[in-house]
């Protein structure tokens, strides 16, 4: 048995989780900023590393509280390193290397974003199979990574330009309708129908997406209509978003999946989350009965510690560790992408 508490503070959650043998959660706390940053329409860096201070101890209290463990009972720290905002990235390390050192645990530093990926371990029954596929989706990240073996990742797509979930706040923002965009447009577009058309970005590689052209095709659609004095119909315009965005985002996922033939495909990140997406996947992949998918449960697509208790516990088996001179690295690459 493998017991240990994780640390993640990269953006704007501060969460500390005490996982067992990288399956079994025993804690998951998460304090959320979210009502602050919405405020500003978007995450304050300076203000995010301020509330991680004032929230990392309560929550490694907590987290320890309710799994009812103590220190004795931990055998290792592991925690996010990057990538993320440095000034929240540095509270979160600074935290892990100071329990590390004063109750003498090693110390697992963890690529934040593997942590989405492994979060899919609370959504089987079994162990992920590899080869795999994992479509990583948030607010910072659009990749397809291939993984032919367990923690071994392989960066085969990404956006050229703007993350998915950067697209997703940018659109809301021009519509009016406030911060987060991902949930707000998800929302907005069920209730929209096929009444605008925007161009799908062309992107010259099979795997690699684009999103910029789309949020200014947006934003170029609103100033025509204004222009011929047509109302906007908010609904409409986020369900054309919704469906060229996420139709972009499914089609270079499935060329990968009839190329490179997985034994499953998992979705990570918040953008994971979204309503529409799991459905058209869901759909797609009939097409690969003898291929799996996985989406995790909606919770853990978010940022939490628990994810990262689960990535931390494959790092530790693979005997990854760090010194006390490991820094937050807000450009870390995936392990092996270096």
């Amino acid at each position: 048995m493998t017991m240990l508490l994780a640390l993640e503070s990269s953006c704007d959650e501060t969460a500390c989780a005490i996982v067992k043998d990288g399956k079994e959660i025993l804690s998951n706390i998460v304090s959320s900023q979210i009502n602050v940053h919405t405020q500003y329409g978007g995450v304050v860096p300076e203000v995010a590393s301020r509330i991680h201070v004032e929230n990392i101890s309560t929550v490694i209290t907590e987290a320890m509280k309710q799994a009812n463990v103590t220190m004795d009972d931990i055998d290792a720290i592991t925690f996010t390193q990057g990538p993320g905002l440095i000034g929240s990235l540095h509270v979160g390390v600074q935290a892990a290397k100071t329990l590390a050192w004063q109750f003498h645990k090693p110390l697992v530093p963890v690529n934040h974003m593997t942590g989405h990926i492994y979060a899919n371990r609370f959504a089987l029954d079994h162990d992920l199979q590899f080869p795999l596929l994992a479509l990583v989706i948030s607010g910072g990240h659009s990749q397809l990574v291939w993984m032919e073996t367990e923690y071994d990742f392989k960066v085969i797509g990404e956006t050229r330009d703007d993350a998915i979930g950067e697209a997703y706040d940018k659109v809301s923002r021009v519509l009016g309708t406030g911060y987060p965009g991902g949930p707000v447009i998800d929302k907005m577009a069920k209730n929209g129908k096929e009444h605008y058309h925007l161009p799908t970005p062309k992107v010259d590689s099979p795997y690699d997406f684009s999103f910029s052209g789309l949020k200014t095709a947006v934003l170029q659609l609103i100033q025509r209509e204004e222009k011929a004095g047509n109302p906007i119909i908010k609904e409409d315009v986020a369900y054309a978003f919704q469906e060229t965005a996420l139709g972009l985002m499914v089609s270079k996922t499935m060329n990968a999946v009839k190329n490179l033939q997985p034994k499953m495909v998992v979705t990570a990140g918040g953008v994971a989350a979204n309503s529409r997406l799991r459905a058209m996947l869901e759909e797609e992949m009939k097409k690969f009965p003898s291929i799996e998918l996985s989406q995790p449960p909606i919770k853990y697509c978010t940022d939490n510690a628990s994810m990262i208790g689960a990535t931390g516990y494959v790092a530790y088996k693979n005997g990854i560790r760090g010194g006390f001179d490991v820094s937050a690295d807000p450009s870390l690459p995936m392990p092996g992408e270096e």
